[in-house]
């Protein structure tokens, strides 16, 4: 088996906002396997700032990896343990290397015979800019929102919300927030409280992760429901995994493969949740639609009724050829298309 890497940047089609500043472009690596006369191809979907493999040691771990690919498979992944974002690449190549026309996971999903329920996404940004994608995914028939907050005055972002709520109720239309982590420890109760009164669904990441004992006692009866996003990033044994579980006590939990691991990985985290009652949902990381396509195929088999936080890569000017499209709030495949990544 021959393997090689790519470099690939992505550009934003317009500045993407969130808590942690705004973004213009995004590095993503792409793994390409080559076996028998077949190729297959993963993405390393690494998300500066954020993914706990953001170092310079990076691009010297996939040389690593192409110079070892004749070890036992375990063995490799084991070396790539603290590389989550390598991990779920490779794990995207291999099965990509044995699937064709880049069906992973083969389902009713990929035959175009159903559809997955998707949140739409509020991307930061000033007020007049935020009211203007609102409008935007309401008339495209979405049923769930998730709003990004935390970048804004709390005030102004809470009469946005209101004014969401004024068109339509919970009943109509499902509220999910995300705050990355930008809440105060001592208003957090206070914040939750505030957008209780709005039938907020839950929120993501209330404060900063790595405080497990303050997100414990915010999960105690809080006001609204509350999901790990960042706090998975960087626990990488099963001990760990439920050592935070079982502190934490989360309502749910959010799976982002590219930042934890991949699939079998994301899998683990699925197991311990279920087990201890948590709830949870997938949701895609800033890939390009090589990512996505695969992230896409898997959630499908998961069967969780839940609208994950997946998309279609429109955000980037140059990504590549895909068949998934959104339709309706809802992401469908189109097996007439492939998907085309000619790098």
């Amino acid at each position: 088996m021959e393997m090689r890497w790519i470099k690939y940047t992505l550009n934003f089609k317009r500045p993407a906002g969130t808590s942690r500043g705004v973004m213009n472009t995004k590095d993503t690596y792409l793994i390409e396997l080559k076996a028998d006369g077949k190729v297959g191809i993963g993405e390393c979907g690494l998300l500066r700032g954020l993914s706990i493999d953001d170092r310079s040691s990076y691009e010297a771990m996939l040389n690593w990896l192409q110079n070892h690919l004749h070890l036992p498979e375990a063995v490799v992944f084991g070396e790539l343990v603290e590389f989550p974002s390598i991990q779920c690449g490779l794990e995207m190549a291999l099965l990509d290397l044995k699937s064709e026309n880049h069906i992973l996971f083969p389902s009713r999903f990929t035959e175009g015979k159903d559809k997955q329920p998707i949140n739409g996404l509020i991307w930061m940004g000033d007020i007049d800019f935020m009211k203007s994608q609102i409008r935007e995914k309401l008339d495209s028939g979405y049923k769930v929102l998730k709003m990004k907050i935390g970048a804004n005055d709390f005030g102004s972002e809470l009469d946005l919300l209101k004014q969401i709520r004024e068109i339509a109720s919970a009943d109509e239309l499902e509220l999910r927030v995300d705050a990355n982590g930008a809440f105060a420890v001592a208003d957090a109760r206070e914040n939750l409280k505030r957008l209780a009164e709005l039938e907020i669904h839950s929120i993501e990441q209330p404060i900063k992760a790595g405080k497990w004992e303050d997100m414990a006692e915010l999960c105690i009866n809080p006001p609204i429901p509350i999901a790990l996003d960042e706090d998975l990033i960087g626990v990488f044994s099963s001990s760990h995994k439920r050592q935070l579980l079982e502190i934490v006590k989360p309502q749910y939990i959010i799976l982002k493969p590219s930042l934890i691991g991949g699939f079998k990985r994301s899998e683990q985290w699925i197991q311990l949740a279920e087990s201890m009652n948590i709830k949870w949902w997938v949701t895609s990381a800033l890939e390009s639609n090589i990512g996505l396509n695969a992230i896409a195929q898997w959630n499908y088999t998961l069967n969780n009724a839940m609208p994950s936080g997946l998309g279609t890569g429109g955000l980037f000017t140059n990504n590549f050829e895909s068949p998934l499209s959104i339709k309706n709030g809802s992401l469908h495949f189109d097996p007439g298309i492939s998907l085309q990544y000619g790098i």
